[in-house]
């Protein structure tokens, strides 16, 4: 027992979990009326697709499967990853509870359309259109694709790193073409991951990993 602790003791982090699921669900139940709508002329441009459902729901896997590489490779990088992703989502949330927000931008959907007709219906009958800006979506697809451009573990790992960028621009898309996001909401998080990246990913960053590339390259 002592040995797991040793070796796993860092699953502290991630009882984060404690803090943001109650606060955040408290805002789902509370922000119901007199929220302000995020939406710009963009939004009208960009027409509704069911098929963006796919890269939405596997956000869940790409930031969890990120999240539990790291944590069983390379303590340092998971927690500069739940660094940053926990800042970013707390921010987010204290946003939404003194600017609460929301969308006017969701489309009917038929669910027997097809199976992403589907989805989207129970996406929408789980989840408010409130509580959107910054996407949190956004942030953390950025976050993850970061962390594996950053990790001294992936290095030259062309196909991976491209495969991410690719994963993380569709759930980047997803989030408008679903209307789940106004654009302003997409824009928001890439603001605030480009703000929060240098106080994770900055200068000190860059000098904890040359002793790993010195002992790599030894």
């Amino acid at each position: 027992m002592k040995n797991l602790l040793k070796k796993y003791g860092h699953i502290w982090a991630l009882g984060y979990g404690f803090i943001y699921i109650p606060w955040f669900l408290h805002l789902e139940r509370t922000v119901v009326r007199d929220y302000t709508v995020m939406h710009v002329r963009l939004d009208d441009f960009i027409p509704f697709n069911e098929y963006f459902i796919v890269p939405y729901l596997l956000w869940f896997v790409y930031v969890s499967g990120a999240i539990l590489y790291f944590f069983f490779t390379s303590r340092q990088e998971y927690y500069r990853l739940c660094t940053f992703l926990f800042t970013g989502m707390t921010i987010s949330l204290l946003i939404c509870t003194f600017f609460p927000n929301g969308t006017d931008l969701r489309v009917p959907v038929d669910p027997e359309k097809n199976l992403c007709s589907f989805l989207v219906s129970l996406v929408h009958s789980a989840d408010t259109s409130t509580n959107v800006f910054p996407s949190i979506h956004v942030y953390n697809s950025l976050g993850v694709y970061v962390a594996v451009r950053k990790s001294t573990l992936l290095q030259n790992r062309r196909v991976l790193e491209r495969g991410c960028l690719v994963m993380t621009a569709a759930i980047c898309l997803s989030t408008v073409f679903l209307k789940q996001h106004s654009a302003i909401d997409v824009t928001g998080a890439m603001i605030l991951a480009y703000l929060v990246y240098p106080f994770v990913y900055g200068e000190d960053y860059a000098g904890s990993r040359k002793p790993v590339r010195r002992k790599a390259l030894g």
